[in-house]
Parts: structure tokens; C-alpha cells; sequence
């Protein structure tokens, strides 16, 4: 028997259960023991340091690198070499943010990336064609023009899109302004002049609307997950969210919404097209686990594609393998999911930093991006802010790689 813990609940966790199922009625050498559990990052490196890990666990693809560095995982690739499996079997950003320091530490099961989600019935209230919704930020920001309303004494009630709903994408909007976070070796560059541009362009929004009435609209939503998302009830007409959002709308849009995708704006489409962030959840090998053989026989079944294809079909998600089946697209309930599919495979697809310090640059980014929403800090000053303690921190850690690199190398090298 081998155990697996999954941080999934509700119908994505009863979507892994059918393959979970579906594996131990296929063969009758390895039995799998299916958990969910919360808060399974905190666990998982409790039980691993206390040498009780499971077989299986699945995490979020941005703590890999945490885990890795940490000796908390067991290299993959004998493993991946042995089966065959190498990078172009998946879409290639799935691939390569499974993989750390040159090992592979992860396979991918359920993927994502992001578009704008656009209320088509909202655009033709407003003279705009529901079939041509903006490509670039310039277009964004006519549109948003045409879509805010405000009522007799001034207050927003409708807004075109903003920045900070849901607040999810902080430390990412350079992205669609040809930034990186990062140089992918030692240096910190949100600094750059790219970000420094996009956080110039998330500055515009309290400047021309104001940053009390921003305020104030924005304590008016309810919560995401309920019919008083914003986005539901027409409150704010453009969002940037991924396949998810089919989930949220059949349960809480009204039943005749009317809802578009289309790849995010970028300051040029023509030199940054389809921009998109993409993410994954992970199956990993802890350290310590007690029958590493098996559990990656187990992960073997779920990359492969008929598994693949039924878990992403059960999530509503798209496949992170290559080849998809002929039935997979007409059989899938979201009308969109090969929009979000083909936006994975953009060349301007991007993950977050495969980096030990990102969860910390990740809130670094949002309290720069609070300071310049309310107008107590510019651009430039909030940046520079992240820029000075980031690159300390990833200096420490750094050095600690440096110290400790030759030893780990060493271990994750053990047959």
C-alpha cells in the first residue's frame, strides 16, 4: 500500500479519487490510500522531517524549489529516465517547472494559465462588439472609458477592469509589459524599466478614478466564490482569470450570462502576444518515503493520457500533455478550454520565479502594489523598496546554496 496526500476537497478531490479508483481496479500489486488534507505544505514538511512522509503528496508547482532545496523531495529522474518520460511528452512550461537546479522533482497532474474574461452583455450596453474584445493596454483603457458608470452623486458603480480584482496578480503585471521578476541566475529586476511601466499603469488607476472612490467600489463586492462576485453582477465588466472560472459561473453568474475569452492585453501585441500566467499542481515523491518505486508507478498512471485527460475533465482543466485526444476538446464542458490550452503553449507563458524566495517577493509585491494603489508611494519608490530587500534575501539564499550545493548534489545523486 502506498499513501497519498492531496491537497484538493470537493469535486477536484472527487476527480482524483476516480483515478485513485480507477488505478487500484487496473492491477492488483499496488494498493493506493487516497487523503485529503489541509494545509499540506505545513504537514508534509513536518511529516517528512519527522521521517513518517506519504508515498505521494500533491503540492503547488511555486514550492518546489522550497522543498528541493530543502532535501524534502526524491530526484525524479532515474525514474523518468527509465519510463521514457522527458520533456517533450508535455507542454514545455509544465515540464520545466517541475524540474530545480537541473533535476526533476515533479510531474504535473491538473494545469492552468490565464486570459481576460470579458461580460459580452456588458459590451454591447456600452456600443462595444462582444466578438472583439481589447488586445493591448491602450484598447483596455478606451474600453474601460466606455464601460464605467457612475451614479448621481458621483460614485462608481460599473468599472471596465481594474488591477486590484481579485488582487491575485500583484507581483505579476510586468509580464504584459515585457517584464521579468528575475534574471533566472542571481539578480532581482523588478526595478526594470518594463515593471517600472506596468506599476506606472496600475499608478493611472487612482490618478483618473480616484483612489477613495477606488476604495470605496471595492469594498462594495462580495466574495469570489458567491453571486456577489463583482464580475457577476455586472459591477466590473473585464477580469483576468483562468479555466476556474467556468466552475464559478455555472454555480454563481446568473444563468443567462454571457461571458468571452481572449488572451490579456499587452502593452504591444504585436512584440508581447499571449501573455498568460501559468501554473500547476504537482505529484511528488517525498524524502523518506517508504516505497518510492510504487508511488511513482502511481504517478506514471496519472501522466499518462487517457488518466490525464479524465482528471482534467473531472477539474475542468486543460491537459499539460503534448498530445491531446481527438474527443477530449468537443467532450470538455468550459466552451473556451482551448483558448486557456493554447495560451499554455505561448512562448510568452510564464511561470512565476523558480526561486526559494518567491512566496516572499510574492508579499513583498503586494504590499508595493497597496502603497501605490492608495497613493502613498510611487512607482519607482515601492519598487526600489522590493528591489533592495529581495536581492538581500536571495543573496542569503544564495550563499546558502553555495555552502550546502555540493552536498545535496551528492545526496540527490544516490541511486
Amino acid at each position: 500500500m502506498i499513501r497519498y496526500w492531496e491537497k484538493w476537497n470537493g469535486f477536484e478531490a472527487d476527480a482524483m479519487r476516480v483515478i485513485v479508483d480507477d488505478f487500484n481496479a487496473s492491477q492488483d500489486e499496488i494498493f493506493v490510500e487516497y487523503s485529503s488534507v489541509s494545509q499540506i505544505d505545513r504537514r508534509l514538511m513536518l511529516s517528512i522531517a519527522g521521517g513518517i512522509p506519504p508515498d505521494v503528496a500533491g503540492l503547488w508547482n511555486y514550492v518546489l524549489p522550497v522543498y528541493a532545496e530543502n532535501n524534502a523531495l526524491t530526484p525524479l529522474n532515474r525514474y523518468t529516465e527509465a519510463a521514457g518520460i522527458k520533456r517533450d511528452d508535455y507542454i514545455s512550461v509544465y515540464w520545466d517547472m517541475c524540474t530545480h537546479r537541473d533535476y526533476v522533482w515533479a510531474l504535473p497532474s491538473t494545469p492552468s494559465s490565464t486570459a481576460l474574461i470579458y461580460n459580452k452583455k456588458l459590451f454591447r450596453e456600452a456600443g462595444l462588439d462582444p466578438e472583439q474584445p481589447p488586445r493591448s493596454i491602450a484598447e483596455l483603457e478606451a474600453y474601460n472609458e466606455k464601460l464605467m458608470k457612475r451614479d448621481e452623486d458621483g460614485r462608481l458603480i460599473t468599472c471596465g477592469h481594474i488591477p486590484a480584482e481579485p488582487g491575485w496578480w500583484n507581483a505579476l503585471w510586468g509580464y504584459w509589459f515585457g517584464g521579468e521578476l528575475w534574471d533566472g541566475k542571481q539578480s532581482i529586476t523588478i526595478t526594470s524599466p518594463a515593471n517600472t511601466a506596468a506599476y506606472e499603469w496600475v499608478a493611472s488607476y487612482p490618478e483618473r478614478f480616484g483612489a477613495r472612490d477606488l476604495m470605496s467600489f471595492k469594498d462594495g463586492f462580495g466574495n469570489f466564490a458567491s453571486p456577489q462576485n463583482p464580475f457577476f453582477t455586472g459591477r466590473v465588466a473585464m477580469v483576468m482569470q483562468g479555466p476556474w472560472i467556468y466552475n464559478f459561473i455555472q454555480n454563481y453568474a446568473p444563468a443567462d450570462f454571457e461571458w468571452g475569452v481572449a488572451p490579456f492585453p499587452s502593452v504591444d501585441p504585436e512584440r508581447f502576444p499571449n501573455v498568460t500566467v501559468v501554473e500547476a499542481d504537482i505529484l511528488v515523491i517525498p524524502a523518506g518515503a517508504k516505497h518510492p518505486e510504487e508511488a511513482f508507478v502511481f504517478i506514471q498512471y496519472v501522466n499518462s493520457q487517457a488518466p490525464m485527460e479524465k482528471l482534467c475533465l473531472g477539474q475542468r482543466k486543460f491537459s499539460p500533455l503534448r498530445e491531446t485526444s481527438a474527443d477530449f476538446f468537443t467532450q470538455h464542458p468550459n466552451p473556451y478550454i482551448r483558448e486557456f490550452h493554447d495560451l499554455a503553449q505561448s512562448p510568452n507563458a510564464r511561470p512565476v520565479p523558480s526561486t526559494t524566495v518567491w512566496t516572499l517577493y510574492a508579499n513583498e509585491m503586494n504590499q508595493a502594489f497597496g502603497r501605490i494603489w492608495t497613493q502613498t508611494s510611487s512607482p519607482t519608490e515601492a519598487l526600489s523598496d522590493v528591489q533592495t530587500r529581495m536581492q538581500e534575501s536571495f543573496d542569503h539564499r544564495a550563499r546558502r546554496w553555495d555552502r550546502m550545493e555540493n552536498t545535496l548534489l551528492t545526496e540527490w545523486e544516490k541511486p
